[in-house]
Formats: C-alpha cells, structure tokens, sequence
C-alpha cells in the first residue's frame, strides 16, 4: 500500500511537472542556440556582437575570475566556483539590459503611437508618418524607424519594410503595433486615427499596471539577492586570507562548496520563478 501510495505521489509530480513545462514558452523548432542569443542580443539593442562573441566573453570573465581568485586564496574549488559565477554575469548583463530596454520601449510606446495618429490626422500617409518617427519620435525608437524609412524610400515595398522593422525592433509591443498597422493598410477605410488612439490607451495603460508591479516587487526581489550573494561575497572576502580559507581545501570542504552553490543555484531559481511577472511573448513574430 505504501509503495502503491508512493507511485500516486510520483506520478502526481511528474503530472504537475509536465503541466508547467508546457504552460511554459515552447521553443520554436528547428532554432538554435545561435538563433535564440542573436535575438536575446536584438532585444538588449546590442548591435554589432555575435552569439559566439557573447561565449568568448563569458570563457574570458571566467578564466579571468577563476586565475585571480585561484591565486589569492590558493584554493582549486573556491576558484571554480567563482570562476563559473564570472561566466554567467556576460549573458546575466546582457538579459538585464534586455529587460531595461523593454520597460524603456513600453514606456515610448504610446508616445510613438500619439505621433503616428498626429500624422495621420496632418494627411500624411501611413508610410510617411512611420518615417517621421525616425526624425520627431521617441529617441529609444528613432534608429529603427530611420532603418525602416531608408528600407521602403528605396524598395517602396511596405509589407517586406514592416517585416524587417519588427525584426529591428525585437519587441513584442512592437509587434502588435506593425501588424495592427498591417492590417489597418490592407483593409483600409477611415478608421485608422480611431484605431491608434485605441492602441495608445491601452499601451498607456499596460505599462502603468506593469510598472506599478515591477515597484511593489521590485524591494522584495533585490533583497533576496542581497541575501543570496552574502554567503558568496563573505567567502570571497575570506579567500584574500588563506588561513581562513584552508579548510574549503580538504574534501569536506569542496562538499560543503559544491552542496552550498547547488542550494543557491536552486533557491535564485525558485526566486525568480515566484516574483516572475508574466511576460509578453513574440507571437506575431
């Protein structure tokens, strides 16, 4: 009955497991690693750094570190682990500038799309208007809506310069705004200022909810990074003295290292996992 019950809760598990897998964001097929980085990179406004530049810069930081804290506390294991926290801050670096992007663009947005309705109510045509943006719009947004009026003066090719214009931007606020444009043209009509001024108050409205949210977590997240760096940032200041460090040297201690830096990894996934805001997704990619 025990091992009966005990398969029950097994399968419970892997149940609940699977469910959040799949509610998770799939990834698409055939992508690969190179592909998912170049548009982490996009997503940052990072330009002119490949994937693999990304991988040599995070092998350097953390042969760097490795060498350095390796030779101040003489000990092989503090140097790994600290040498493997290096290598992720490139890609940590980068994800947090991705995510200081998306909340800069949330926030212009509406702004953009402001100028757009002004256009369009001036009798300039859609074409037109996006291009001005890249003259008298946001400045987060100017580069690409530049890019977009040099792709279309010189191919006159709307849909194909809308395409690459969501691929510059590399944001799922953006998106729906080109294919909400999109269809706009493709239908026609008269509504277009109705549609944009609908389209702004709710982008308005979005990044105000969003950002109220991001505040009211925004305590709770950092000090449970404080707490979860301490333990860290004293055995590094506790390396510069090899004494104090001499019993990480023996098995025991490498254990103790390798049982502390598997419970961190998981405690900051759990973190990150309970103070994760839903986020938008490229579905119109």
């Amino acid at each position: 009955m025990g091992a009966f019950l005990g398969l029950l809760f097994g399968l419970g598990c892997v149940a609940v497991y699977r469910a959040r897998t799949v509610a998770a964001t799939p990834k698409k097929a055939g992508e690969s690693w190179q592909d998912r980085t170049r548009e982490l990179l996009l997503q940052a406004g990072i330009e002119g750094v490949s994937p693999g530049q990304l991988l040599g810069a995070s092998v350097t930081a953390g042969v760097v570190a490795f060498v350095i804290v390796l030779g101040t506390s003489q000990v092989l294991v503090i140097g790994l682990a600290f040498g493997g926290f290096a290598s992720v801050l490139p890609l940590t670096l980068v994800r947090r500038r991705r995510a200081q992007r998306t909340v800069e663009l949330r926030e212009v947005w509406p702004e953009a799309v402001d100028n757009l309705a002004s256009g369009v109510r001036a009798g300039l045509s859609l074409p037109e208007a996006l291009t001005q943006l890249g003259v008298r719009g946001p400045e987060q947004l100017r580069p690409a809506f530049r890019r977009f009026g040099e792709d279309y003066r010189a191919t006159g090719r709307f849909a194909e310069s809308l395409d690459r214009l969501k691929a510059n931007l590399a944001d799922p606020v953006g998106d729906r705004v080109v294919e909400a444009l999109r269809m706009a043209r493709e239908v026609g009509g008269t509504d277009l200022g109705r549609l944009l001024r609908t389209l702004s108050t709710f982008l308005r409205e979005d990044a105000r909810t969003r950002a109220e949210l991001q505040t009211r977590q925004g305590w709770t997240v950092n000090a449970a990074r404080l707490a979860l760096s301490a333990p860290w940032i004293l055995l590094l200041l506790l390396s510069t003295q090899p004494s104090a460090v001499a019993a990480y040297n023996q098995p025991a201690g490498a254990v103790v290292l390798l049982v502390g830096g598997g419970v961190s990894f998981v405690a900051y996934r759990i973190m990150l996992r309970i103070a994760k805001l839903p986020n938008e997704r490229r579905v119109l990619r």
